[in-house]
């Protein structure tokens, strides 16, 4: 029986090197180990693995999500599982509305990593118990993430503020207006009901727009 090939992208080698062990000892062929975005996507693309497993953060320009998007985009087809050491509700609910087929956490069991890759193979989606229960949770009571609010420029300049950037310095790095920043800003303030920076910064952290 033919075995499965998998790809694997994440910016720390020594986990990478775990896991490309723990797979393959679960009968899985890793093809590949990408340690930058630019490198998962063009291994990808000339590649062509059977699923790939992605870290959700690594990479300084683009993430992990960036990466599943183009990869998406160009291979609508494509078989990713998302690992994270980070599992807020909302990352979560994003892996899979973008098309991901499993999110796993770093501290999985390696035979749940394999199941989650077997079933990306084969055109299914693989949920732990504890993620499927989180998300039915989500689908009860609604969702208040900034993601589910925001369109996308307000989110990108929500995310600048939680980062700690002024009015002017997120103004020139979108190349808009300062006043037109203003006006966003505040509209998102108003929206999601924070308005000092600390709280602007809590609720990023707090729904995985940036890193603790």
């Amino acid at each position: 029986m033919k075995k499965i090939r998998v790809m694997l992208a994440d910016d720390h080698p020594i986990v990478m090197t775990g896991f490309a062990m723990s797979l393959e000892g679960q009968g899985l062929e890793v093809v590949a180990q990408a340690r930058t975005p630019e490198e998962a996507l063009a291994q990808f693309a000339q590649l062509k693995p059977d699923v790939i497993v992605l870290d959700m953060r690594f990479g300084e320009q683009l993430t992990g999500l960036d990466v599943a998007r183009q990869i998406l985009a160009q291979t609508p087809e494509a078989a990713i599982v998302f690992l994270s050491q980070f599992d807020q509700d909302a990352l979560i609910k994003e892996t899979y509305r973008l098309g991901a087929r499993a999110f796993m956490t770093k501290d999985c069991d390696p035979a749940d990593l394999a199941a989650a890759v077997r079933r990306a193979q084969a055109g299914q989606l693989y949920f732990l118990p504890h993620i499927a229960e989180r998300l039915a949770n989500l689908s009860v009571r609604g969702d208040a993430s900034p993601q589910s609010q925001l369109d996308e420029r307000a989110l990108e300049i929500f995310t600048l503020m939680a980062e700690g950037l002024t009015n002017a310095e997120i103004a020139e790095k979108l190349d808009v207006s300062t006043k037109t920043i203003s006006n966003i800003s505040q509209a998102v303030k108003e929206k999601l009901g924070v308005h000092r920076p600390a709280y602007i910064t809590r609720l990023a952290v707090k729904h995985g727009l940036i890193e603790p």
